[in-house]
């Protein structure tokens, strides 16, 4: 697993927090931010942003890494989920493959919520043999 500095990964957990205030949530009420440590040092966020049309809600993590994307990075060292729930909640299905689309599969997704209890995965343990560009044949 990446090591990274505990000053900075303190970062991306605030920063993780500051996105969780701005989540938009009033269909579900379960908001969440997140926040991913770009290859090049930057910090890069994201929140839920729900939908009254549920399948069109976005989550937490998609818009983080889609922010970082649309900023012209494509290569990250962590990302953070943050909750204020008791149980640490693990990135849904469609969040899970498209972080293995982006980080290596021994990039650390760490999950925190309000009493900084912390859950960290690798890539790999949360989607073993995810279908990635690696997978594509060459054209």
């Amino acid at each position: 697993m990446n090591e990274i500095k505990t000053e900075l990964l303190d970062e991306v957990i605030k920063a993780a927090k500051a996105s969780y205030q701005l989540a938009y949530a009033p269909y579900s009420n379960f908001h969440v931010g997140a926040s991913a440590l770009t290859a090049k040092g930057n910090i890069v966020q994201g929140c839920n942003v729900e939908n009254a049309s549920y399948g069109l809600t976005v989550c937490a993590e998609r818009n983080c890494i889609s922010n970082a994307v649309i900023s012209g990075e494509q290569n990250f060292q962590v990302i953070v989920i943050y909750t204020e729930q008791d149980k640490l909640t693990p990135p849904c299905g469609a969040c899970r493959q498209v972080i293995a689309e982006f980080f290596e599969q021994s990039a650390p997704v760490i999950a925190v919520n309000h009493k900084n209890d912390r859950k960290v995965w690798t890539v790999q343990q949360l989607l073993p043999d995810a279908f990635t560009p690696k997978d594509l044949l060459d054209l």
